[in-house]
C-alpha cells in the first residue's frame, strides 16, 4: 500500500510521523494510494483544503485534542485498518463573499461558513434562502451555515442542531440572537442556496469565514453547498462517523 503522511507541526506529530514512516514506508503524493494525516480535527480541515486536487482518500489518526474527524492513534496493524476502514464522503460548501470595495473572494468550508460581526456593535443582517428573503432583519453576534459533518462543531456550541449524515439537510444557526430573540435558526435542504446581506455594513463592519479563510468587511455572502465536490474520509468500523454523530445526540 503506498501511503503518503503527513504531519501537523506539534512534536507528537512530527515523531509520530517519522515512527510510522520507518515501519511503513513513505512515498510522495503524486504515487500515493492514499494520505495518513496525524494532528487534530484542525489538522484534518487543513488537510482536507491542501490535498483536495489529489483525489484520495485519507485516514487520519487523532493526535490533537478532540479529533471527532479521526481515528484512535495507533502504530500496529495500521495496513489492516486502512483495508477494513469504511468511507465517508463529505460535500463541502462553497463561499462568495463580496466585498465592500466590490470584488469577489471564493471559498470552501467543510465544517461551516460563518457570518460575525467585526466590532462591538451587533450586526444587522437579512437572509434570503433559495432568492426569497426569509429573515427581513437578524440582529446578532452572527450567523452559520454547517455541513452535517461539521454540524457537532462550532455550530453545536451555539446551540444549533446535530444533523445525521446522509440526511441532505444544512443548518442555518444564528450565534447569540438579540432580535428576533425566540429564532433558533433553520434546517433546510442540502441543495438549498443561502444569501446573507449585511444592512449596515460601514457602520456595523461583518467578516466571512469558510473554515480558516477570513474575508473581512463583506457587504453580501452566497453559500451553497458544491456537490460537483467531495472528500473521502476512511474510518475504523468503531469510530464511524455516522454512528459518532448520532451518539452526540445522546451526550448529556
Amino acid at each position: 500500500m503506498r501511503i503518503c503522511f503527513v504531519a501537523a507541526r506539534t512534536e507528537e506529530a512530527q515523531r509520530a510521523r517519522e515512527s510510522l514512516v520507518r515501519r511503513y514506508g513513505q512515498v510522495p503524493l503524486a504515487r500515493a494510494e492514499l494520505i495518513v494525516a496525524l494532528g487534530g480535527d484542525g489538522f484534518m480541515l487543513e488537510t482536507l483544503h491542501t490535498h483536495m486536487d489529489a483525489g484520495l482518500p485519507i485516514y487520519g489518526m487523532n493526535l490533537g485534542t478532540v479529533g471527532f474527524l479521526l481515528n484512535s492513534y495507533r502504530e500496529e496493524g495500521l495496513i489492516e485498518r486502512i483495508a477494513a476502514a469504511m468511507p465517508v464522503d463529505l460535500h463541502p460548501l462553497r463561499m462568495r463573499a463580496e466585498r465592500m470595495a466590490g470584488d469577489m473572494v471564493e471559498s470552501l468550508g467543510i465544517n461551516e461558513v460563518s457570518v460575525f460581526r467585526e466590532t462591538r456593535q451587533a450586526a444587522h443582517l437579512a437572509i434570503d434562502i433559495d432568492g426569497v428573503c426569509r429573515m427581513p432583519q437578524l440582529i446578532c453576534d452572527g450567523v452559520l451555515v454547517a455541513t452535517p459533518a461539521g454540524s457537532t462543531a462550532y455550530n453545536l456550541s451555539a446551540h444549533g442542531p446535530i444533523i445525521p449524515l446522509g440526511a441532505q439537510l444544512l443548518a442555518l444557526t444564528p450565534i447569540s440572537a438579540f432580535r428576533p430573540r425566540r429564532w433558533r435558526g433553520a434546517l433546510l435542504p442540502s441543495s438549498t442556496r443561502f444569501r446573507i446581506r449585511v444592512l449596515d455594513p460601514d457602520k456595523r463592519p461583518v467578516s466571512a469565514v469558510a473554515d480558516y479563510t477570513e474575508v473581512r468587511d463583506v457587504r453580501a455572502v452566497d453559500v451553497w453547498e458544491d456537490r460537483g465536490l467531495s472528500f473521502r474520509l476512511l474510518f475504523d468500523p468503531e469510530h464511524n462517523l455516522e454512528e459518532r454523530i448520532l451518539k452526540e445526540q445522546f451526550i448529556p
